[in-house]
């Protein structure tokens, strides 16, 4: 993956990563935060099973930033880095409840097969997670996907990262980074 920036941040004196980089267009940066907090706040799924799913994403799409980064409400849900070790492709035989598996199969679906989301998956998934828990897992996986890809192609990954705990988007504790100035 490339770690070279291919995009120039928008802000004076600092690197370019997403946040910089979509200053660009300030407008659209304000909406996809704002997007992207409400996703993380609903409730339809637990703040544990949003981020299985996000790091699901992150290790079958190989972005390096989405696999060290963890969000902070879902550590305080207990979810911790010995649960996330079991999110690899043997996941179905790991000691993930039924519901997380569920959730893990159809994330895979959408990053991967979407033949894997048969009419069995989508009437399991309905039982277990709702309407509204479908929905929000749907847009969900669709977010880290395409997070992901952009990270990736426009070279924000940095070389090393250690795991790195964020204040979940959308909580009291996120600050949701500044425009450009003059934007």
């Amino acid at each position: 993956m490339s770690t070279v920036p291919r995009v120039p941040s928008a802000v004076p004196g600092q690197p370019p990563a997403f946040h910089t980089v979509l200053a660009h267009a300030p407008g659209i940066q304000a909406r996809f935060a704002s997007l992207y907090g409400a996703f993380w706040m609903d409730s339809a799924l637990r703040q544990r099973e949003k981020e299985l799913a996000r790091i699901r994403n992150a290790r079958v799409t190989a972005c390096g930033f989405c696999r060290q980064v963890r969000f902070s409400l879902a550590r305080d849900e207990g979810l911790d880095e010995a649960t996330l070790d079991l999110v690899t492709d043997g996941y179905l035989e790991a000691p993930l409840s039924d519901r997380e598996k569920l959730i893990l199969r159809y994330t895979d679906a959408i990053i991967g097969d979407p033949e894997r989301a048969d009419p069995e998956l989508g009437r399991a998934l309905r039982a277990e997670l709702g309407e509204a828990g479908l929905a929000e897992l749907t847009l969900g996986v669709g977010l880290f996907l395409g997070l992901a890809k952009v990270l990736i192609t426009l070279g924000l990954e940095p070389e090393a990262m250690p795991v790195t705990v964020l204040p979940t988007p959308g909580s009291s504790a996120y600050r949701a980074p500044a425009p450009a100035p003059g934007s």
